[in-house]
């Protein structure tokens, strides 16, 4: 129920946001689950251009809710 989901958020982002998708089954998938505390499946980070994780959906996200997170994160200042 969730690919088509973030398919649609990853056509409609096409060269502005990377969209990456983990198999939680997977030995980096489940790094993943680990390092961010991932206790429901679907989830889905937006991260800013530096790596740090500005908004978390678990479940499936509305598509619209997170474009407009994505467009509003500034850009990577370190």
């Amino acid at each position: 129920m969730a690919k088509p989901v973030v398919d649609r958020i990853e056509e409609q982002l096409a060269g502005e946001a990377q969209v990456l998708r983990l198999d939680v089954m997977s030995e980096v998938g489940d790094e993943a689950i680990d390092r961010y505390g991932i206790r429901g499946l679907p989830t889905l980070f937006v991260l800013d251009g530096c790596g740090q994780v500005v908004a978390v959906y678990v479940g499936v996200p509305s598509v619209e809710r997170v474009i407009e997170t994505v467009r509003s994160v500034p850009a990577c200042t370190p």
